[in-house]
């Protein structure tokens, strides 16, 4: 029989294998096999079944269920009658002052005079005063049902009359009684040689439908009914045939406040991959030859790279898969843009990430590449940027960006839609569910075999939209639960976006579930979350284990540990965010060395762009036009103290002869409020001076820096900054393209910048410098400095210094690389190993000196190390009374003959009888002893 009949015949088996199912109530219409096909064909995404009664006074949230007997009522006491009200088709209308009208009955509760549990006062410990009432047991038969219906709580007096009404929160009361919702193994689709099986989590929901497509576009060729199960809040619904290769969506049918009952058509929130602009879910088994590359399983892919062993022994490397190569002209026209460019180890992008590899970069770390929102998977256009008036200043250029950028092929991605599935518009064919797939592990594969781990940048913290919103895709299953509510029920948007709430038990599931599947079934290494400050702790050290027993190896975890919004300071949780982790192996990036390196803070703008500068360009020794003639020798002696914590891996106790002549640890140095040193361990710091956001560190150079500074020294103004991310203890994290003095023209904010202000060019020609004035919307209220400084032509530079920039960045990679010195695995040996000279009040404050003693310890590579930072423009000498006697030579990195800095090796001396180090200017220099 061929696979079309047996398909055929499977299909008109099901209506007589599949038991009858449903919850029989009044509001369901019939759901026959035509109409409900004619439901999965039909266009829209949504259905209003029953509208909601207008006229209501229950509109805000503000009771939130704790567990699933008990309920919190902030700011109403406990007197008179308390009643929950259901309506199966959303008709209650609870007026203050009237009787409820328009249910189809209530429930009476109790006032809770007893204790609540410790742990459910820790859960809801942000919800304010009030009354706690308590649903009565004969009652909790038929607590399923109230859950799918409309429900409003009302106070009302002895006359039944209104004194207080509202909706409820309900992730506490799913929680408990859907606990057992979290051992499930297997939500979404499963296939095997036989049987294909869908498990939904949809506890609210009345009925869920399967519809199941032969293509992205073809109608339904059969809709199934799902089983519900009670005990677990799931639907699930068995199929005895392979659909491998088909497409399916749900029907939805449920509850939601403020709109009524609604048939939602819906994809799948644990979606593997999807049809063009994730229209529709796609059936597969990840473990399917068919989807691996050649290789894919071989020794040569699968095996974890070595030259990782620890956290700290990460170089990253922050790479957007679109600006890769967009513009290399190398690629093959129809796979720029796309994974399948990484394939090409010929390319100029490939070799230069080849290059790097060689020198010691050890990870790439790939802008969001899920399925997100912004960008038309079929059809998106790349703006062709022409015409007479292409200005360096001019503002031509943005205006066509930004009237194209709805539809243009570039965004960052920080939008999710689908959280396991790969990004559509970076496949060759994203109509084809399995294109994406197999070309993402080739890009992997690429990468891997030129010595490169892969990690991913994901965003769990936020969704591209929630409520009845077309991209809307939890909401619509399991409204209002999987996303952080305010006190009066609406989504809270600190990260920019509609929040998730990781701390309810399901979406943090769908977060440890779908990390597993990156690393299990595409190989990532490791994974950096976008404002990881959002989530619990806890579930994060949780997701560690659960990735150590699902792959075997250990996945290395980072992230953004910004302590701010509706969570702050521990308000609803212990965050994983910077003051939070200790101890927890974790790494979050540090603002602290940033801002002392570059000058000022990320968000900037005006003058404090130029005024505010920083150790690398000017403080107190190179003064701007903003600057110049004030006193900042004080300013530059604590940022020095800044960069020591930085080059010292933020450890909290590590001790340091701070500018005041006093010993101290790190913790006790203040950032903004903070202290400056706050990890226990190095592995829990990340050290960068330039990622996607803000500025790039060539473009915040142009402003701090003197106009009339030279190109060749803000290259090397560059390196400096790069060098002190290279020497410092910890994980070293670098932007794509920094090494090629990358510019975006001054664009602070580039992530729908097109692919105009976000490209590289990787042979080294065009920093893109001065391609006109920034997009308007986030940079035309510093126009007035911008434009003139993009005027500027002896600003930009040439191919000579770009391509000695990306020398001298592989050089400090081949130095990290030389010895674990610069990687130390722990506090302890960093206390005890390394020690800064030219500190307290007599310091010389241009210049750094770190000394690391490798006695005793396997790849130190050296005895003893000395690595010295001078960012003044003059050149400076240094004598360190202990070193008087001993036996220091320039690196070998510095003494090749193809070391990029050439005034290194000629300048650069160390006088053993006096133990004196003379360094050029603006300049990064290491001294070893054998």
């Amino acid at each position: 029989m061929n696979r079309g009949k047996f398909f055929r015949l499977a299909v008109m088996m099901i209506g007589l294998w599949l038991p009858g199912i449903g919850i029989a109530n009044a509001s369901s219409p019939p759901a026959n096999a035509i109409a409900m096909r004619e439901a999965c064909d039909r266009d829209g995404f949504q259905e209003v079944l029953f509208s909601e009664s207008a006229g209501h006074h229950h509109g805000k949230a503000q009771a939130v269920w704790l567990n699933r007997r008990l309920i919190k009522w902030p700011g109403v006491g406990g007197s008179g009658n308390f009643w929950l009200i259901h309506s199966a088709n959303g008709q209650i209308v609870a007026r203050l002052g009237a009787p409820v009208s328009g249910a189809d009955g209530r429930f009476s509760l109790d006032v809770f005079n007893a204790d609540v549990a410790p742990d459910v006062v820790s859960r809801f410990k942000y919800v304010a005063d009030g009354v706690v009432l308590s649903v009565r047991e004969n009652d909790m038969a038929q607590w399923s049902d109230w859950h799918k219906q409309q429900l409003v709580l009302v106070n009302a007096d002895a006359d039944g009359n209104v004194l207080h009404a509202t909706t409820l929160q309900i992730a506490g009361a799913l929680d408990d009684q859907f606990a057992d919702a979290e051992r499930i193994a297997d939500l979404g689709v499963f296939v095997r040689k036989s049987k294909t099986r869908f498990n939904l989590w949809a506890p609210t929901a009345r009925q869920v439908w399967v519809c199941v497509f032969d293509s992205g576009k073809s109608r339904a060729r059969f809709v199934v009914p799902m089983n519900w199960q009670a005990a677990n809040g799931a639907w699930m619904l068995n199929i005895p045939a392979n659909l491998s290769g088909r497409y399916y969506t749900y029907v939805v049918d449920v509850y939601v406040h403020g709109v009524g009952v609604v048939r939602n058509r819906v994809t799948d929130p644990y979606s593997i991959s999807l049809t063009t602009d994730s229209r529709r879910s796609y059936i597969v088994d990840l473990n399917d030859a068919s989807l691996k590359p050649a290789g894919w399983n071989s020794v040569s892919v699968v095996k974890a790279l070595t030259r990782v062993r620890l956290p700290t022994d990460m170089v990253i490397y922050e790479l957007h898969v679109r600006d890769f190569s967009i513009g290399d002209g190398s690629v093959p026209r129809t796979h720029r843009g796309k994974y399948t460019a990484f394939m090409h180890a010929k390319s100029n992008g490939m070799k230069h990430l080849r290059a790097l590899s060689d020198a010691g970069m050890t990870d790439v770390h790939l802008l969001p590449v899920f399925d997100f929102a912004t960008v038309p998977e079929g059809g998106c256009a790349t703006p062709r940027l022409h015409g007479p008036k292409m200005l360096p200043d001019g503002e031509s250029q943005q205006a066509m960006v930004v009237a194209g950028k709805e539809r243009d092929c570039f965004n960052w991605g920080y939008d999710p839609l689908h959280f396991t599935a790969p990004e559509g518009s970076y496949a060759t064919d994203a109509e084809d569910g399995a294109r994406r797939i197999i070309e993402f592990r080739q890009m992997v594969a690429a990468l891997n075999q030129i010595g490169l781990r892969v990690g991913m940048d994901v965003v769990y913290n936020h969704t591209s939209a929630s409520g009845q919103n077309e991209r809307s895709v939890l909401d619509r299953i399991v409204p209002g639960y999987y996303h952080r509510l305010n006190a009066v029920g609406q989504v809270e948007r600190s990260t920019c976006c509609d929040n998730t709430a990781t701390e309810n038990m399901m979406m943090a599931k769908l977060m440890l579930d779908s990390v597993v599947v990156w690393a299990r079934d595409y190989k990532i290494d490791s994974f950096r979350f976008d404002l990881m400050g959002h989530q619990p702790r806890v579930v994060m050290e949780a997701m560690q284990k659960h990735l150590q027993t699902a792959t075997g190896r250990h996945i290395n975890l980072i992230g953004e540990g910004w302590n701010f919004g509706e969570v702050v300071d521990g308000a609803r949780f212990i965050q994983a965010s910077q003051l939070s982790l200790n101890g927890s192996g974790i790494g979050t990036f540090s603002d602290r060395g940033r801002d002392a390196v570059r000058g000022g803070g990320a968000t900037d703008s005006r003058e404090a762009m130029i005024r505010r500068q920083g150790y690398i360009n000017g403080l107190g020794y190179d003064p701007n036009v903003l600057t110049a003639g004030e006193q900042q020798g004080g300013e530059l002696l604590q940022i020095a103290d800044q960069v020591r914590v930085g080059l010292a891996g933020s450890i909290r106790n590590f001790q340091l002869n701070n500018h005041r002549g006093k010993i101290t640890p790190l913790y006790k140095i203040q950032y903004a409020g903070q202290p400056a040193g706050y990890v226990s361990e190095p592995g829990e710091v990340v050290n960068y001076v330039e990622n996607h956001d803000n500025q790039t560190l060539f473009d915040i150079n142009v402003y701090k820096l003197p106009t009339t500074t030279s190109r060749e020294d803000r290259a090397r103004v560059q390196i400096l900054a790069l060098a002190i991310n290279t020497f410092s203890q910890g994980i070293a994290y670098f932007h794509a393209g920094g090494e090629m003095l990358r510019s975006k023209s001054l664009d602070r904010n580039s992530y729908d910048s097109g692919d105009w202000f976000n490209q590289i060019d990787w042979l080294g020609r065009n920093n893109f410098f001065g391609i006109g004035a920034p997009p308007k919307p986030d940079n035309g209220g510093d126009y007035h400095l911008i434009k003139p400084l993009l005027a500027n032509a002896n600003i930009k530079p040439t191919a000579t210094e770009i391509g000695w920039t990306n020398r001298a960045f592989q050089d400090l990679l081949r130095i990290r690389a030389s010895s674990v010195l610069f990687r130390l695995p722990s506090a302890d040996q960093i206390n005890s190993r390394l020690t800064f000279h030219n500190v307290g009040a007599g310091q010389i404050p241009t210049v750094l000196v770190g000394h690391l003693n490798g006695e005793g310890l396997q790849a130190a590579g050296f005895n003893a190390l000395i690595y010295l930072i001078n960012v003044d423009k003059t050149p400076q000498s240094i004598r360190i009374g202990e070193m008087v006697g001993k036996d220091f030579t320039l690196h070998p990195v510095h003494r090749d003959k193809n070391a990029a800095d050439k005034r290194v090796a000629r300048h650069a001396r160390f006088n053993a009888p006096t133990g004196e180090f003379i360094i050029p200017a603006r300049s990064a220099v290491v001294f070893v002893v054998p």
